[in-house]
């Protein structure tokens, strides 16, 4: 069997990570194309792919312009941008691993969803905690009646401070406008993940949160609007300096500190902080996403979920406490808690995997997508996709009405897929 040919829409972290699977396993696919509009990125993956001239572009419209030259397309730029290149190229035969979200409207959603149904292309949104081996063993606890009917759950997100100060307020998704609110950027993973565990309709939200801490009513007396001129920031959690410099000198040249310069040098660095939007202080930014969000969901039957995103705490993973009629689930992540209310026994499970490339980012997850993804097409068996368009669809519809709900002080109704 032929390798899957892969196009990279997008080079930065995300496209670079799923074209690293080809790295990883030559036999299974091939990366023969890259749009990206920086040089460094767009150049990085063409000569560790070595990618032909022809094939290696600017700007995706004119990758889309050619003849299709590859199985798939994997569409990693930013999240206002996922919808054009996914139209044309579903248009085009490309089948199509699209990063989440889908888009940041419901319009551009829906404008995808039909796109690449009528196209009759398979495709995968980049739901990576779905394939997750702990999800996949969590997800069969359910189903196997374990803990009987699943009454209610609780699912933190411990986003991390410095997580929170180097993507939410200095970073890509700092913005609304931009890119999404912070529920679609970064937390539609979980809705996703936690409407997938319940294997039913949510029917309707309320959502409360706020940007209670990164404004400028925060930033502490005699503070400058720059961590390299500030008098303070040597107390402050949250200096650039702190997070981006102490990475450097231990030796960690690689995200976040990549997604701030290029040059991993203590010049390039400084150069870096000093110049771009890494080095503003967290409290003179033009971020306005909330940094802590409640949402409470009730499913078909009367069931409930509560989440909870928060920027305060270390960072670490998702923390789940599943309830059912005859026991209960926790699990971090990695371990699943069970117990058991007829034996009053409480068991736990490790869930660790034993392959060194599965363990590999958000917890193998994005390893297994790409197998499921590369398995699909070399097979045509759209069944190993989990996160498919109508899936993905239907919680991001959850996402727009919690945050609907959010911004209106009301209970909001999920609105049905009509694909």
């Amino acid at each position: 069997m032929k390798p899957v040919t892969m196009l990279i829409i997008g080079g930065g972290g995300r496209g670079t990570g799923y074209a690293n699977f080809a790295t990883i396993h030559p036999e299974l696919a091939k990366v023969v194309g890259v749009a990206e509009p920086r040089d460094f990125y767009r150049d990085r993956l063409a000569k560790t792919h070595a990618i032909p001239a022809k094939n290696v572009f600017a700007d995706w419209r004119q990758a889309a312009r050619r003849p299709r030259m590859a199985d798939a397309a994997f569409v990693c730029t930013q999240d206002a941008m996922h919808a054009g290149p996914t139209i044309a190229l579903a248009k085009k035969g490309y089948h199509i691993l699209l990063e989440k979200p889908m888009a940041p409207t419901e319009a551009d959603c829906r404008r995808i969803v039909k796109a690449v149904l009528a196209a009759k292309v398979l495709c995968a949104v980049g739901h990576v905690m779905r394939y997750t081996d702990y999800t996949q063993k969590l997800k069969s606890l359910v189903a196997s009646g374990l803990i009987g009917d699943v009454v209610s759950m609780q699912h933190l997100e411990p986003v991390g401070y410095w997580h929170q100060a180097h993507s939410f307020v200095r970073g890509n998704w700092r913005n609304t406008a931009e890119s999404s609110p912070m529920l679609m950027s970064k937390s539609c993973h979980d809705m996703d993940w936690m409407h997938y565990l319940m294997g039913a309709r949510c029917e309707r939200v309320t959502s409360f949160g706020s940007l209670y801490h990164f404004r400028k009513e925060q930033q502490p007396a005699g503070a400058a609007d720059r961590c390299l001129d500030c008098s303070v920031e040597a107390t402050c959690p949250y200096s650039a300096k702190k997070i981006y410099m102490g990475r450097l000198e231990r030796g960690e040249k690689w995200w976040p500190l990549d997604v701030v310069t290029t040059d991993m040098t203590a010049e390039g660095v400084t150069k870096a902080l000093r110049e771009g939007p890494y080095g503003r202080c967290v409290f003179a930014c033009d971020n306005d996403v909330v940094d802590n969000q409640i949402v409470t969901m009730e499913f078909s039957g009367g069931r409930t979920v509560t989440f909870t995103m928060t920027a305060f705490n270390p960072g670490s993973d998702r923390k789940t406490r599943l309830f059912g009629t005859r026991g209960y689930l926790q699990g971090d992540g990695r371990h699943i808690e069970h117990f058991d209310f007829l034996t009053d026994k409480l068991e736990t499970i490790d869930t660790q995997v034993d392959d060194e490339a599965a363990k590999a980012g958000h917890g193998g997850g994005d390893y297994r997508l790409m197998q499921a993804f590369i398995g699909a097409v070399a097979t045509g068996d759209a069944s190993k996709i989990l996160s498919g368009p109508t899936e993905t669809l239907e919680s991001h519809l959850m996402v727009f009405a919690a945050e609907k709900a959010r911004l209106k002080g009301r209970v909001v109704e999920v609105p049905s897929l009509n694909v």
